[in-house]
């Protein structure tokens, strides 16, 4: 296992993390989620084992269940690990039960705290944007957390690039604490995190934990072109994420990803999270199972090694469309391009030229 600095910190996080949204299986989370604290108890070990540091958690998977399960399976344990967790989600109808306020960060981590039996928490991460709460009333709170000794990081997640650059804009003309992450969705079949979230974390130095690498399910292997997708598996009972944008590319990228799988004899989603984890970025990689033989298959990524060959075969088929303004850039053949962008538009020229090629063909 390899370890990376969490963006703009001294904080040393393994490239695999262990997430919880398997834990618990109430409030909504029943399709996604059915381990109890003695099957957590196993999870954790195996991944300790791998040499996994971070776990990540969140208020609001089973409404709180995951975090009290998380914090009985860690036990003794606690302090030997780097313990996440997420607020800012609706948690009841109380419309101050949600956002970014001061009033409902600092209950809501002192909720977390009580459900993970904990006095602090390592890295605490908004868990998405409030539109409503002026950021500096958020950048405040988060500051009193980090200055009371609560939280130790903060993070953000499911941020667009703009909100995450007013975040850290705000908090540097301030002197507050900067978040030092951000908790982003980012597969081979969902790459729109490379064309503003990724180079702004190279550029800003902001570490990126990526939930949902396997498309929540979606890139298991369990879904394949011509084949039912077995009841008993997430994407199978009806969970409603991820939005796939095009079913049939979605299905040439698996069946690319069982052919390296069979190269190497192994499976497709030791494929996929190899290839994700080493993509300009990223930091660490969020998996999460609900039996031990997945977890295991999962954290064996951690040293399975793709051919440059293999790397550029995926990159080629899983390119996102050069959007506007990055393939002006290209065909105007702009020069000085911004070290943190270079790595996402290289591939862009040979996309635009093979699309040019077929018009002029027609």
């Amino acid at each position: 296992m390899d370890y990376r600095p969490l963006g703009n910190s001294g904080l040393m996080v393994s490239t695999l993390t262990l997430g919880t949204v398997p834990f618990g299986g109430a409030n909504g989370f029943e399709k996604a989620a059915s381990v109890d604290v003695k099957g957590a108890k196993k999870l954790l070990d195996i991944a300790f084992d791998a040499g996994v540091n971070l776990i990540d958690t969140a208020d609001l998977y089973s409404l709180g269940l995951a975090e009290e399960i998380t914090g009985k399976a860690l036990g003794s344990k606690r302090n030997d690990i780097i313990l996440a967790t997420k607020g800012r989600s609706p948690l009841g109808d109380d419309p101050n039960a949600s956002g970014a306020s001061r009033y409902h960060l600092i209950r809501a981590v002192e909720a977390s705290l009580q459900r993970l039996g904990t006095d602090h928490i390592d890295l605490y991460q908004l868990h998405n944007w409030d539109g409503v709460t002026p950021i500096e009333e958020t950048l405040e709170a988060m500051h009193h957390l980090v200055s009371s000794g609560k939280v130790r990081y903060w993070g953000t997640s499911n941020y667009t690039g703009w909100q995450m650059m007013k975040t850290l804009g705000k908090a540097e003309l301030h002197g507050f604490n900067k978040p030092i992450s951000q908790q982003i969705y980012y597969t081979p079949e969902s790459r729109e995190a490379e064309y503003e979230l990724m180079p702004l974390a190279l550029d800003q130095n902001v570490g990126s934990l990526i939930w949902g690498p396997l498309g929540e399910g979606f890139l298991t292997g369990k879904v394949r072109r011509g084949q039912k997708t077995p009841p008993d598996t997430r994407q199978g009972n009806g969970w409603p994420e991820p939005y796939i944008h095009d079913m049939e590319r979605a299905y040439d990228i698996i069946e690319a990803l069982a052919a390296i799988g069979e190269a190497h004899d192994c499976s497709i989603p030791r494929v996929c999270l190899a290839w994700l984890k080493d993509r300009p970025g990223v930091t660490s990689l969020i998996v999460g199972a609900r039996s031990e033989e997945h977890l295991r298959d999962n954290l064996a990524a951690a040293d399975l090694e793709l051919s440059q060959e293999e790397h550029q075969r995926l990159e080629r088929l899983t390119r996102p469309a050069p959007l506007y303004p990055y393939w002006h850039r290209v065909v105007s053949g702009m020069d000085r391009l911004d070290p943190a962008e270079k790595p996402f538009l290289d591939g862009f020229g040979e996309t635009i030229k093979n699309r040019t090629d077929d018009r002029s063909a027609s």
